[in-house]
């Protein structure tokens, strides 16, 4: 279905080309994985099955590749529409309609396909991801997930033989992206479509492939083969490596069943965790609200029904960094949160978790002054946010959104860190200090705009971090990450937190949560259905939980890093 022959790509600014001499067939009906480190051409060899490198990105293409026998060279994007459907790092700037159901539609109108058919098709999609509540709402109201799941569905709709998806999990929350890849492979092994799928998520897809291919090297093979050596690879299988296991499990099950001896091991000892705050908040659970959960699976906690009710007492000890009260936020028609009760201390890492649409980014934009409360009341470092001035808060809590680019306006990397320097009043120079630690060798006449995802969310983060405040927010700060930048990330806010910064992030990365999390809040409807330490909240139910939790269940172990210190 795909053919590669001596493909390399190279852009004008760059020296070296960024895929080279690339050989490969796809058969159909296959779901191929592409794993590597950022920047190492993901993105671009999948531009190049669509048609959109080097027709729409610029560029050299050498080398030949096909699509069902259609020249990708001689073919620009229009005439592979039919055959191939696109969803890039960045959904919405592939949106060209208002509302849902229109967006559904609008690739089988440009067809020309009857009315009948499209009616049908759009009902199908509708119910296969979860969106025929949403079908009238526009999608500029919709959460960051919710418009990823309407992207991937305008373009099922148009039934293409290929389908290429970069990043397509990446702002799912778990359950949706279990509902979304269950949908690809009912296309793959009941239609026969062919999926080449970038992700750097791989605890969520490795185990649905049929091969994975390896760049920058192009090597391409079983997924089992391949992890064995990647230097990207999920929970599970580094999990797999440090015990000892072969062949290398890929799925938790397949890891539990070997799982005796690691438990044996480690019988008696006890996880490192996260030192938290002087002063941390305690968890104190309740009996479930009925009215939350009106029954298994259809409570307002997450979709599992699994949940108490948690609150959290604050302990004696200083002022928080954050005090909420009975806070409310209603937009439109939508009430976005819900009697919210929350406190936050300095030095103390919490992440915000839930469903896509639950409030969870709602809250943070509340916390930054862009959203004022209808009711309740909050407070940031002793000020009301949304009253006061944007100088005076800046100083204060830093907000790194869920797209970056809202926060990048320069022409390069440079430019971008000289105004940082000037904005937060630091050296000259911190920014860049910070880019080179998250972000290595990206040079400074870089423009922000020819980075990957997860470039352009390190760039930004540096932005952020340049003015140290004493409150940084983070949505969804590993979108488009590899595990090694993950890493960094981690490293980095665990050096912030011990400095006594305190950090919220609304994720949907439970390895992440389980990593660098002292506290989890679990947001529903919006609002706090738990609220307790990490370990205790994450394992309480399966969507959250992290791959070494399940894997060594009833034993208290979150990631592998725990289990190496430990052996």
């Amino acid at each position: 279905m795909i053919r590669f022959e001596n493909v390399s790509v190279t852009y004008e600014e760059d020296a070296e080309p960024t895929l080279r001499d690339v050989n490969l067939t796809v058969p159909e009906g296959e779901l191929v994985l592409l794993v590597g480190p950022s920047g190492v051409g993901k993105s671009t060899l999948l531009g190049a099955v669509s048609g959109l490198v080097p027709h729409f990105t610029g560029g050299t293409l050498t080398g030949r590749v096909t699509v069902d026998g259609r020249d990708t060279r001689t073919h620009p994007p229009r005439e592979l529409a039919d055959l191939v459907g696109t969803v890039g790092q960045d959904p919405s700037a592939h949106f060209v309609t208002d509302t849902v159901e229109d967006e559904l539609a609008y690739g089988m109108e440009s067809l020309g396909l009857a009315p009948g058919v499209m009616r049908r098709r759009v009902e199908e999609t509708l119910d296969l991801l979860g969106l025929a509540e949403l079908r009238d709402r526009p999608i500029a109201t919709l959460s960051g997930g919710q418009r990823q799941r309407v992207a991937i569905g305008s373009v099922l709709t148009p039934h293409p033989k290929v389908l290429v998806l970069d990043e397509p999990t990446s702002a799912l929350d778990p359950s949706a992206a279990e509902d979304v890849l269950a949908v690809l492979q009912r296309l793959v092994h009941d239609l026969g479509t062919t999926v080449l799928l970038a992700e750097h998520r791989l605890e969520r897809v490795v185990q649905y492939a049929d091969q994975v291919l390896m760049l920058p090297d192009g090597v391409m093979g079983a997924p089992a083969e391949i992890m064995a050596v990647s230097p990207v690879h999920p929970p599970v299988v580094g999990l797999g490596r440090l015990a000892g296991w072969d062949p290398l499990p890929l799925t938790v099950r397949d890891a539990r069943r070997r799982a005796g001896g690691l438990k044996a091991r480690l019988e008696g000892r006890v996880p490192a965790v996260p030192a938290g705050p002087a002063s941390p908040a305690r968890p104190v659970f309740e009996d479930r609200d009925p009215g939350l959960s009106p029954g298994p699976g259809k409570g307002r906690d997450g979709g599992s029904g699994l949940f108490k009710r948690r609150r959290t007492e604050p302990a004696p000890g200083p002022t928080p960094l954050v005090r909420a009260e009975g806070l409310a936020v209603r937009r439109g028609r939508v009430e976005a949160l819900r009697r919210i009760d929350l406190q936050v201390q300095a030095g103390e890492t919490l992440a915000l978790m839930g469903r896509n649409g639950a409030g969870k980014s709602t809250l943070l934009s509340t916390l930054v002054g862009m959203i004022a409360p209808t009711s309740g009341t909050v407070r940031v470092a002793g000020r009301v946010p949304h009253t006061t001035s944007p100088r005076e808060l800046i100083r204060q809590v830093g907000l790194v959104p869920q797209e970056p680019r809202d926060l990048l306006y320069a022409d390069t990397v440079a430019a971008e860190c000289a105004a940082a320097d000037g904005d937060a009043g630091a050296a000259p120079g911190t920014c860049r200090a910070l880019v080179s630690e998250l972000l290595p060798g990206v040079a400074d006449d870089t423009h922000p705009r020819d980075l990957s995802e997860g470039q352009r969310l390190a760039l930004a983060l540096a932005v952020v971090l340049t003015g140290r405040p004493p409150l940084l927010l983070l949505d969804e700060p590993t979108r488009g990450l590899d595990y090694a930048a993950k890493a960094r990330l981690v490293a980095r806010l665990r050096t912030l937190a011990a400095d006594g910064h305190a950090i919220v992030l609304a994720t949907h990365d439970v390895e992440l949560a389980a990593e660098l999390a002292h506290r989890v809040v679990i947001i529903a409807d919006g609002e706090v259905v738990a609220d307790g330490p990490t370990a205790e909240v994450v394992v309480s139910s399966p969507a959250f939980s992290p791959q070494v939790a399940k894997i060594l269940a009833p034993q208290p172990w979150l990631t592998v890093e725990q289990v190496e210190a430990a052996l």
